[in-house]
């Protein structure tokens, strides 16, 4: 724990401000730019093909009157009846192309000049887009001459009609395309916007409402999402969610836990500590018996003491769990290996039998308090495993096995136990994770891996084993290879 890790740490600032365009409105926003979007691509189009389907109309008419008036004895067709002629086409003169000679078929009031020429053999798509824009916004009635193709022998057709009747159709038309094609598209755009709104905003609302009410109480489980039966992102993302959320409520059950248990380990070691200060005294005193038995395990019971009362200061320095920096020697497994036995009371226990089989001689480089407690550790949690296991002292075995492979010393603690649960392997060695035992604090592997990284070593529980066996490596230190020459040769 550092020096400020007392302070409180200054939380993000909460947005206060007026409340934005929520999504709904955004979406609603996006929608209404898309739809006229739509309404100009369908318009832009619509217009130009109306635009050349009425020139088509008046050259198709214009076909026909020309067969009528070709078709008149030597070619004398009455003023009247070319007038109504011109009338029913809707144009102001008709002529026609046969050869090198141009005819004129019927002609009423011609203006002394034409104001633009179409010529619809040639008139492409984007050319007819032009075209009907411009013939909508002119303004005033200009004569256009319109050619195209014409029926028999004839080479083209002329008519001339007047724009301003053409422009008024394009604007009725136009008028009518846009009520029906808007209408059809509010339509489409209010079915759009209720589906977006059911299949995205509503659950993205549910999401953003759980995290508002899950940062205001993130230790109750009923905060938590239940995800629902969707298959696409939004399923995967509250599922998600739902898990992260369970992992973190579990995660400040177990950090208040154990903020609870160090405040009341504090409160608790500080009277423990003055008992055991007492104790020792008392025991300093027994050491001067002269006793054989009291003599024999009197430094035992001394050093039982001084271990209880570093462990006691160590938790009360400012409350920390933090353990402290290993003191690492060359030390003898063995004799290690029999006090853990006789601490944890096997010495005398008949009902379990105790096998250990330590290479001769074999040391290990770490701190001798520390490697007690993870093999005490080890060792009582197989006894427990045991007590519950019928059988006799044959079948209840504890096993500790010792060996060294090259610089890596290797201790094995095992039992003929029920063995460790499947669903308790994935947290195996994490605090108040493990304890199925009525009273137990769950607390023993997860000390026991600790002190084991402290020393770089590695501990686990092999697999494919009877009952359940925990293999600790501890590799030696490295060492520098100057030192020991300057030792040698002062030597």
């Amino acid at each position: 724990m550092s020096a400020t890790d007392d302070q409180p740490i200054p939380q993000a600032p909460r947005c206060t401000g007026p409340r934005r365009l929520g999504l709904s409105g955004k979406l609603l926003l996006l929608t209404i730019p898309l739809v006229m979007i739509a309404l100009l691509m369908i318009y832009v189009p619509s217009i130009a093909n109306f635009w050349t389907n009425r020139l088509n109309d008046r050259l198709a008419a214009a076909n026909t009157a020309a067969l009528v008036l070709d078709a008149a004895p030597l070619g004398m067709v009455p003023d009247s009846l070319a007038r109504q002629i011109l009338t029913s086409v809707g144009a102001r003169a008709v002529a026609i192309k046969m050869g090198q000679q141009r005819r004129m078929l019927a002609s009423a009031d011609l203006p002394p000049a034409i104001d633009r020429d179409i010529d619809m053999r040639t008139l492409t798509v984007w050319s007819a887009i032009v075209e009907s824009f411009e013939t909508m916004l002119e303004r005033g009635n200009q004569t256009i001459r319109v050619v195209g193709p014409a029926p028999g022998g004839a080479q083209f057709i002329e008519v001339v009609v007047d724009e301003k009747p053409l422009r008024q159709a394009m604007y009725r038309f136009s008028r009518n395309l846009l009520l029906v094609s808007l209408g059809i598209a509010m339509l489409a755009a209010g079915l759009v916007y209720l589906a977006l709104h059911y299949l995205f905003v509503r659950p993205m609302r549910r999401l953003t409402a759980n995290l508002v009410g899950f940062h205001e109480n993130p230790e109750s489980a009923a905060r938590i999402i239940v995800p629902s039966q969707r298959g696409d992102e939004i399923g995967v993302a509250e599922r998600e969610l739902s898990d992260m959320q369970r992992d973190l409520v579990s995660m400040l059950s177990q950090k208040s836990r154990l903020a609870a248990l160090g405040l009341a380990v504090s409160k608790i070691n500080h009277d423990l500590r003055n008992l055991l200060a007492s104790s020792q005294l008392l025991s300093d005193q027994l050491a001067s018996v002269p006793d054989p038995r009291v003599q024999r395990f009197a430094p035992k019971l001394m050093r039982s003491l001084e271990r209880a009362i570093d462990f006691c200061q160590s938790t009360l320095s400012y409350g920390r769990a933090q353990e402290a920096e290993p003191d690492r020697r060359m030390i003898q497994v063995e004799p290690v290996v029999t006090e853990v036995r006789e601490s944890a009371g096997l010495a005398a226990d008949a009902s379990i039998t105790w096998i250990s089989a330590i290479e001769r001689s074999l040391s290990i480089d770490a701190d001798p308090d520390q490697l007690f407690r993870v093999l005490l550790n080890l060792v009582r949690n197989a006894a427990q495993a045991l007590e519950s296991a019928k059988g006799d002292a044959a079948t209840l075995q504890i096993r500790i096995t010792g060996r060294r492979e090259g610089s890596v010393a290797i201790i094995e603690v095992s039992d003929t136990g029920p063995g460790v649960p499947a669903k308790a392997r994935e947290h195996l060695f994490e605090a108040f994770q493990t304890s199925g035992r009525l009273g137990g604090s769950g607390l023993g592997l997860a000390i026991a891996a600790e002190l084991v990284r402290a020393h770089g070593g590695d501990i686990h529980l092999v697999e494919g084993t009877i009952g359940a066996t925990f293999r600790i490596s501890i590799p030696d230190r490295p060492v520098e290879l100057q030192s020991i020459r300057n030792e040698r040769a002062r030597a």
